[in-house]
């Protein structure tokens, strides 16, 4: 047997895993300090409930398979199942519903670099009944922007768009035919030159002039009042983009309320997201270093999670952080620091195994006072228990010897200053936490 993981799946040295742990752990943090409760819905679904919003290449990405009667499919994303239990247990749920997941999802597609046929999605949405308030998208703003700072992450910026606006403006022009196949256009203008750009509207049957406006439009820049400023300035006659220039005044307005620092959120009008239940504010996050990375979170505003299932509305916001993609380019870019194999603050070692039960009950009480702590148990030469306690990059060492248990203390060698000291209990574990 030739033993191998499958492409597209990732495994991770301990060292690894334990930095991915603890991204996991500052995203589960800060989506709980803002008041989103968690929510973990069944990898397998039946086929049809997955299937319910399928579109482009889901169907053929999609892990499908038959258990007796029934066709049954893995998650590929995390909105489809959300969507399910909204409509299942709506009479149940407290609105408006903020939900966090943190799971595995699966796609059936070709692996490459950046590309996982298993990977973590970390997703929040905040969801109501019949309205949702504006100011909820800033606040998935202050979300992504707390997670990226306390990740100590590169620079990043989240661009922000409405798609009420470029709808508008369509409208305006009296393409509104067009709508669906335009915004999809526009989501790929950075991916692509403008006279592709260009071509590709001509190829939807639409006139030279038209297309020269509306790239003219996606092109807007400059400060984030600016581009307001001009698209006040534009007196489009459409209520639609009336609408969503009062909503992207909003949510600015709200993320400085909520200390969103200015420098880390542009408004960038080619922001579309491709996918055409976004309905409103829609966000990308890119590092500014690294604009290779793609997006690294993204998401935006729906007028409706569970259309499919049930016939009540349900407005939503909510964003997703493909964890596994993320990580992944972090650590070929040497952007993490990685550093010991093991999660212990302190190891325990004895001269003699005669101190073994003075060892035990140390890591006992060290645990009980919720410090990570570990034994060496194996009965070898002192050199090769200093060697094992080097390869692990454990912070602290604990020695106990003829004299610690003669005088009822520790020797506690700091392992990245190097120095050593003789320690009465109380005071080692004040050192060590």
């Amino acid at each position: 047997m030739t033993v191998r993981t499958l492409p597209g799946f990732m495994e991770l040295l301990p060292q690894e895993q334990i930095v991915m742990e603890n991204m996991k752990s500052v995203i589960r943090h800060t989506y709980e300090l803002f008041g989103f409760a968690p929510l973990d819905t069944p990898v397998l679904e039946t086929a049809e409930v997955l299937l319910s919003k399928s579109g482009g290449d889901t169907e053929k990405q999609i892990y499908e398979f038959k258990k007796g009667d029934t066709d049954l499919a893995m998650r590929f994303d995390l909105t489809v199942p959300l969507a399910k239990y909204v409509a299942l247990y709506n009479n149940d749920l407290t609105f408006p519903f903020k939900r966090y997941q943190i799971g595995k999802v699966y796609r059936g597609e070709r692996p490459q670099k950046g590309r996982f046929r298993e990977f973590y999605q970390c997703d929040i949405d905040i969801i109501d009944r019949d309205e949702l308030n504006i100011v909820y998208d800033a606040e998935v703003l202050a979300v992504i922007y707390t997670i990226f700072k306390k990740l100590e992450l590169p620079s990043f910026k989240i661009y922000l768009n409405n798609r009420k606006l470029l709808s508008g403006f369509l409208e305006s022009l009296k393409i509104d035919d067009k709508t669906v196949e335009v915004l999809r256009l526009v989501d790929k203008i950075k991916k692509i030159p403008e006279e592709a750009f260009l071509g590709e509207l001509a190829d939807l049957g639409l006139p030279d002039e038209l297309n020269k406006k509306l790239l003219t439009f996606i092109k807007i820049k400059g400060s984030n009042q600016q581009i307001i400023s001009q698209l006040e300035n534009l007196a489009v006659q459409n209520d639609n983009f009336k609408n969503g220039l009062e909503e992207l005044k909003t949510v600015i307005s709200q993320a400085h309320n909520l200390n969103i620092s200015p420098e880390n959120i542009q408004i960038d009008l080619s922001i579309t997201r491709g996918l055409d239940y976004y309905t409103g504010t829609v966000y990308e996050t890119f590092f500014d270093e690294y604009p290779e990375f793609g997006s690294v979170c993204s998401g935006g505003r729906y007028d409706n999670l569970s259309s499919v299932f049930m016939d009540k509305k349900f407005p939503g916001v909510g964003i997703s952080i493909g964890l596994t993609r993320l990580f992944d380019q972090l650590r070929q870019n040497g952007l993490l620091k990685i550093e010991g194999p093991t999660p212990n603050k302190a190891l325990i070692i004895v001269q003699s195994p005669e101190y073994q039960n003075l060892a035990i009950q140390l890591v006992g009480k060290l645990r009980q006072d919720d410090v990570s702590a570990d034994i060496y148990l194996r009965d070898c030469k002192f050199k090769k228990k200093m060697e094992y306690a080097n390869k692990i990059k454990v912070p602290y060492l604990v020695i106990i010897g003829e004299e610690e248990a003669k005088n009822g203390t520790y020797s506690l060698k700091d392992m990245i200053g190097g120095t050593q000291e003789q320690l009465a209990y109380d005071e080692l574990l004040k050192r060590i936490k």
